[in-house]
């Protein structure tokens, strides 16, 4: 994808936040917006969002948030706080929106989220009720299980003294600043009692929770609690599947997110008219 740099405000002063568009012509369709995960970028996503978009007839923008690929970086010493999916949910995803004139009145928004990029879809549609059209949830989380921070104690060994810092290299122009805001923030003694499950009272949009039963990151409870709170949900266990079934069943996720987008998202045509 062919990504572009836009000047937006930060906590700490303006910001660049590295997008990109696809299938903008598409001026008419649903728009998906893409959330990366707790170590993502626009690179990581690769070429599946376009698959995404051309399956479900779509327009997409996909970015990297602040201290992430090409995005300005983490200050140096700057900890993500115990609340930065809510941040991200309540102030970033809005301030970025503005800047790329993306008006959640008039688009047919689809947040497609994974791992910390799903939580900050849920959250985004909790505190703005009718913003978005609709929502998928991919390896979402909703609470702090040990198995979450087990895998995230592996990754921060694998980062100092595997091969993890280079292999993120490749997708982060400053691979500390991602992984440290990650980690640091997930592994803080006050992270621990963290959740969004009160929130999740508040969503009114449809949700599509997608999971693989061998995420080494979260147990069935994170889905199964969403369709608890969330009605309607519909629940897809992915059976083999890891922490990003978008990589290990691409095929199965696509046709899941482009039937579900059919089903609840809105089309406006040229003349005007809304179908279905």
């Amino acid at each position: 994808m062919t990504t572009a740099l836009v000047d937006v405000e930060g906590d700490e002063g303006p910001v660049s936040i590295e997008h990109a568009w696809i299938a903008r012509s598409r001026r008419d369709a649903p728009l998906l917006v893409f959330l990366h995960e707790g170590l993502g970028s626009v690179a990581m996503w690769r070429d599946w969002p376009r698959e995404v978009c051309d399956a479900a007839r779509a327009r997409g923008l996909v970015h990297s948030r602040e201290g992430y690929g090409r995005s300005t970086p983490r200050r140096p010493g700057r900890q993500w706080p115990p609340s930065f999916m809510h941040r991200e949910a309540k102030q970033a995803l809005p301030r970025l929106f503005a800047a790329l004139g993306v008006d959640t009145a008039r688009d047919d928004v689809v947040l497609v989220g994974h791992s910390d990029g799903a939580t900050i879809a849920l959250l985004h549609a909790a505190m703005f009720p009718g913003a978005a059209r609709a929502v998928v949830a991919i390896a979402p989380h909703i609470m702090v299980e040990d198995v979450s921070i087990a895998s995230i104690e592996r990754a921060r060994d694998a980062y100092a003294h595997g091969d993890l810092k280079a292999r993120l290299a490749r997708y982060h122009a400053d691979p500390d600043s991602a992984f440290g805001g990650w980690c640091g923030a997930w592994l803080a003694p006050a992270f621990r009692s963290w959740s969004i499950e009160a929130a999740l009272d508040r969503i009114r949009c449809p949700v599509l929770a997608i999971q693989g039963d061998r995420d080494e990151y979260g147990t069935l409870l994170q889905v199964e609690g969403i369709a608890a709170r969330v009605p309607g949900t519909h629940v897809e266990v992915l059976p083999g599947c890891g922490h990003s079934p978008q990589r290990d069943r691409p095929a199965a996720v696509t046709a899941a997110i482009a039937a579900f987008v059919a089903a609840h998202a809105t089309t406006t045509t040229h003349e005007g008219e809304v179908t279905r």
